[in-house]
């Protein structure tokens, strides 16, 4: 049996997201944080943290950086609905502004999660930077405090983001398509 033909069709190309973390950079200083701490949620918002950071020195900040690595979804494509630490942000962060970084906003369970974890440490704050929303798709309350794009409920791949750990290093935001002559992916 063969495997079908997989390409992946751009979502959100190269140019849109360089110019959208310029802008973010911007809106992230107008917040007017102090004592700045970035922490990265691995691995999907790599690339995005990357790049916004680089765009939050050219605008002036200069944060520290951490990683935490929570998962919800393992190897699937739809959430478990439990939020795990893999990987446990080491500085300190009582009194401290955090942008916690994050690639897409779903069922929003990682972010609450995270965010509470920083908050229960002593943050004095704890903002939220998303390269992605999917509005529809909350199945708890939150808004991200800075949002790259609004995305169609489609899952996407690409500039971080993965199918069970393929297409991370694509340098944009796509969706998948098998070739199968399936629905439309973009008309979900």
């Amino acid at each position: 049996m063969s495997t079908p033909e997989r390409r992946v069709r751009t979502l959100f190309d190269e140019a849109a997201i360089a110019r959208r973390n310029d802008e973010l950079a911007q809106e992230i200083l107008a917040a007017g944080p102090e004592d700045l701490l970035v922490v990265a949620v691995l691995k999907g918002s790599f690339m995005f943290a990357a790049d916004l950071l680089r765009s939050l020195h050219r605008v002036g900040l200069a944060p520290q950086v951490e990683f935490v690595h929570l998962s919800s979804y393992r190897t699937g494509t739809v959430s478990s609905g439990q939020v795990e630490i893999l990987r446990d942000v080491q500085s300190e962060v009582r009194g401290r502004d955090v942008l916690l970084v994050d690639d897409i906003l779903e069922s929003g369970r990682t972010v609450v999660f995270a965010k509470d974890l920083l908050m229960a440490r002593g943050a004095r704050r704890v903002l939220t930077a998303v390269l992605l929303e999917k509005p529809g798709k909350r199945a708890v309350t939150i808004d991200a405090d800075f949002v790259g794009f609004v995305c169609p409920d489609v899952f996407v791949v690409g500039y971080g983001m993965d199918a069970a750990h393929a297409f991370r290093q694509l340098p944009f935001v796509g969706v998948v398509d098998y070739g199968d002559g399936g629905p439309d992916l973009f008309d979900a």
